[in-house]
């Protein structure tokens, strides 16, 4: 199950900034650029991706790694520095839905073996907020703070399966394709997913690569009883999975508890 890394780039390619744009978007336009598959970049290549000029991108840059935002290579590459992944470490929402979160899913491995996911969603995608893997786990491609599809992912489902009745609309009139795959989704099989995941408050999804697994996702509600995230298990095809769900949904249903005792303000979906 590959992490959905969507490319963003701040400025058309090939194209001057407009005229205003200010420094700070500029700075995040070149931060944008940098993804899974791009983590180290030359200075001409994040002129290209950008569409900012050579020199714009070489003074900027420079700015960025005197912040440590930013950090160069010894092959002179520019890479995200340590002061970025500080910086947003201090988030207070996705500090507080980690803490209460974490011993249960310590606990989920301990009894799986494998890999234990925990996602919010972010527009049409899923955010990878933590993943707990042990040592014998399966391959997989998801990672901290990568994204994830909505609609052929297990945490993913659940998201949009309780996302808003507008928004679950919206996001079905679209055409969509399972990825890496390329397989075209039909809106009414999709549909009829989500109304079962809805109903039966989980989510398995099997996917065949990166080897075959089945993911197994429960929905977390916050204090006003509003879905603000959700947990999963990776687990290989042929495992039984229905021993699985109720460990899985059990967990939620736990951390759905602690952010509610807590008063905890957990991460909220961004439409």
């Amino acid at each position: 199950m590959p992490p959905h890394d969507p490319p963003r780039t701040g400025i058309p390619r090939g194209k001057r900034p407009p005229q205003g744009d200010s420094v700070v978007e500029r700075s995040f336009a070149l931060l944008g650029v940098f993804t899974t598959h791009r983590r180290s970049l030359g200075l001409g290549e994040l002129s290209r991706l950008t569409g900012i000029p050579k020199s714009s991108v070489l003074r900027l840059a420079r700015t960025l790694v005197g912040l440590g935002v930013l950090e160069r290579t010894g092959d002179g590459d520019f890479v995200i520095g340590l002061r970025l992944w500080e910086i947003a470490s201090l988030a207070p929402q996705m500090q507080g839905l980690r803490a209460v979160a974490m011993p249960y899913m310590e606990d989920l491995g301990l009894v799986t073996r494998q890999h234990v996911l925990l996602a919010v969603r972010d527009g049409d995608d899923a955010l990878l907020v933590e993943r707990l893997s042990a040592h014998a786990a399966n391959p997989i491609l998801y990672r901290v703070g990568g994204r994830l599809p909505l609609h052929s992912t297990g945490v993913g489902q659940v998201l949009l399966a309780f996302a808003g009745f507008e928004e679950r609309n919206a996001y079905l009139a679209r055409s969509w394709r399972t990825e890496p795959e390329g397989v075209p989704i039909d809106a009414r099989d999709l549909r009829r997913t989500l109304t079962a995941v809805r109903r039966d408050g989980y989510a398995t999804v099997v996917r065949p690569r990166p080897g075959p697994l089945v993911s197994v996702a429960a929905p977390i509600t916050g204090a006003d009883e509003a879905v603000v995230a959700a947990l999963s298990v990776v687990v290989p095809a042929g495992d039984d999975v229905r021993a699985i769900v109720p460990a899985v949904r059990a967990a939620a249903r736990a951390v759905s508890r602690g952010l509610g005792s807590s008063g905890v303000d957990a991460a909220r979906p961004v439409a």
